[in-house]
């Protein structure tokens, strides 16, 4: 039996796992920052040139 707890409690200790899914959920932070900085910063664009042609 002591075994066992000494065995989840090592378990419980063990976090080589956690930095690779911390770094994941960071990567995919800033992967949709930037498709969303891309999108507004598109629309914008093309209303700008929208307004330019209409301009013309």
């Amino acid at each position: 039996m002591n075994l066992i707890i000494n065995r989840l409690r090592s378990l419980v200790r063990d976090d080589s796992g956690q930095d690779l899914l911390e770094y994941a959920l960071l990567v995919a932070l800033i992967a949709l920052v930037a498709v969303l900085a891309v999108t507004t910063a598109g629309q914008k664009v093309s209303t700008i040139f929208t307004q330019i042609a209409a301009a013309i």
